[in-house]
């Protein structure tokens, strides 16, 4: 026998349909309906609202056919579980790699990435964050249109998929972050408004937002709750990031954000492991990532663009868009010695002042995430180049040993460590032509408005803009990629080795530089990470033992200073700290 249960406060009248027969279902006074089946392991059901067509569950742990089609019954085999001995493992020290599955490899299956694994380890990767996995329509997409969040997308293998994943990076020693969305639903499939209250009348970023405040949001808060504690518990997903969070409209005294936090301490503790929370967020509010005791919502970390706009724009010389402000290495200096740039300060692309300072006493930088490029950092251009498509060789590593030196967690885009010459461009397949028209539409009329040519915006809906997304992981043995992987594997190897460049604490790092030679200098301990962003070669008046370097550097006799080629870096042990 086998419970049915759905809540579905609006129809008048709920029916389960199961394995092609319609079933009575009785109705509480909270709007959940139920009922009692006997039904085979796997079997296909749905629910009539109303006598209407029969609907997906909101809660459907399997979607064999699409997000239009009825529901499967489905458990993962504790069985098929060999992480036992897994103990977790916290961000704290970690160095993170952000994939799609879909374009990771040539098959674009959770298993056909398994096989990649020790490659990432190789690298000296502790944690994959993977992309949204959640079912949405059509084959493949980037997963942030998802509309039943708790089946995994079929294409990519399904739910036991996903279980041979997380077993596999366990035994392998890497923890896996899933990407999960809870600020707005896919536009393809959403049935959730005829069951319950579960959008909201206030406008969102993208549409309609979820209700999280008005009557009703209680238990589409627990749908959100519940959704997130199901990755931690069924599925040994290690930690959550948590897609923009600015853009969940909560007016409550307790915020959805602080309420998971809590539920997540709750279940972490029960588990025996750490379970970690990453917020997504544009709003440089430091009260995400402080703890719960000093009032804020107790979330572990949160992506920081501010240090990627810094680094990009110093190293790129690119000024457009939310560039504006970025660029010189004062701002360069100044946000890495802060976390964030725009802390109270007036921001030319929002046309407000931005941001609250960050108490570098108490929130340590390991809560904030840095890197040189992210999904929406690439995909997001017009032509979703990546910084290899633009950039030396030279100055990726530049970038590289910025983040991968920094007292902030790093975080890596698929890729990146060797160059990848392919792009990430943004890539949908909605079957409904007037859909599909829309998004081509929107996403050229986006661009022109903020200077692109619309030429050069590569049609989502083209099988081909998918298809140019795929990484090819054979030219990482060509010469100039083979050279920035290896830099890559030292870099992260050396914060690996030694304590100073895993130190979290921003009191204890010093910053020099110099705007017109175009150098900086970052002091971690008796470590000197000196980077020459210009063209040109520059003597630095640093001196110590070159560890690490790109181009041959040249310490003088003295060790006082060293000669830096342009576009490298060179990282020195001196005698004595800062």
């Amino acid at each position: 026998m086998h419970t049915f249960e759905v809540w579905a406060p609006i129809p008048a009248s709920v029916r389960l349909h199961v394995d092609g027969e319609l079933h009575p279902m009785r109705r509480d006074d909270k709007g959940w309906w139920r009922a009692d089946v006997e039904v085979s392991p796997g079997a296909r059901y749905g629910y009539a609202l109303d006598d209407d067509a029969v609907l997906p569950d909101p809660r459907s742990p399997r979607q064999p056919d699409g997000v239009h089609e009825t529901s499967q019954l489905h458990q993962l085999d504790p069985d098929a579980w060999t992480d036992h001995t897994w103990t977790g493992r916290q961000l704290t020290g970690s160095v993170l790699y952000e994939l799609h599955i879909g374009t990771f490899t040539d098959e674009g299956t959770l298993d056909a990435a398994i096989e990649r694994l020790d490659d990432l380890v190789a690298l000296g990767i502790d944690f994959v964050e993977l992309m949204p996995l959640n079912a949405f329509n059509g084959p493949h997409g980037w997963g942030y249109d998802g509309v039943l969040w708790y089946a995994v997308h079929e294409p990519y293998g399904g739910p036991d998929a996903l279980q041979r994943f997380v077993d596999a990076a366990h035994a392998r020693g890497i923890g896996v972050a899933l990407d999960v969305v809870y600020n707005h639903l896919g536009p393809s499939g959403n049935y959730l408004g005829r069951f319950g209250p579960y959008v909201s009348e206030k406008p969102g970023i993208w549409g309609e937002s979820i209700n999280l405040d008005g009557p009703g949001s209680g238990e589409v808060r627990r749908y959100i709750i519940d959704n997130a504690l199901r990755w931690f518990s069924e599925f040994h997903i290690d930690a959550l990031r948590l897609d923009a969070t600015h853009a969940l409209v909560d007016h409550t005294a307790v915020h959805l954000l602080e309420e998971l936090s809590v539920d997540t301490l709750r279940l972490s503790a029960h588990l025996g492991r750490p379970l970690s929370l990453i917020a997504e967020s544009d709003l440089n509010d430091p009260r995400t990532i402080t703890p719960r005791s000093a009032g804020g919502y107790g979330l572990h970390a949160q992506w920081d663009d501010d240090i990627h706009h810094a680094i990009h724009a110093a190293v790129s010389g690119e000024r457009q868009g939310y560039y504006g402000d970025f660029g010189s290495l004062e701002c360069l200096a100044r946000t890495l010695g802060h976390g964030f740039f725009h802390a109270g300060t007036f921001s030319s692309f929002r046309g407000r002042v931005h941001g609250r300072p960050l108490d570098v006493r108490r929130v340590p930088a390991s809560a904030l995430l840095a890197y040189t490029c992210t999904h929406d950092q690439v995909g997001n251009r017009a032509r979703g180049d990546r910084p290899g498509g633009y950039l030396d060789r030279g100055q990726l590593a530049v970038k590289a040993a910025l983040v991968l030196t920094s007292p902030y967690t790093p975080m890596l885009f698929m890729g990146e460590e060797w160059g990848a010459s392919t792009p990430f461009q943004y890539f949908t397949s909605h079957p409904e032509p007037d859909l599909a028209a829309a998004v081509v539409a929107g996403r050229r009329r986006e661009f022109g408005e903020h200077g692109w040519d619309t030429d050069d915006v590569p049609d989502p809906q083209d099988p081909e803009t998918f298809r140019r997304s795929t990484l090819e992981w054979d030219e990482r043995t060509e010469p100039e990629h083979a050279r920035l992987l290896d830099c890559y594997r030292r870099l992260i190897g050396l914060r690996r080795a030694r304590a100073e460049l895993t130190d979290p604490w921003l009191e204890h790092l010093q910053v020099t530089y110099d705007e017109d030679e175009r150098w900086i200098v970052l002091y971690r301990g008796v470590i000197r990470v000196v980077c020459n962003l210009g063209d040109d070669p520059v003597t630095v008046p640093v001196g110590g033992r070159p560890i690490l370097w790109w181009d041959d550097p040249v310490v003088n006799r003295t060790q006082s200073a060293v000669l830096v080629p342009g576009h490298s870096f060179v990282i020195l042990e001196s005698p004595t700290a800062a």
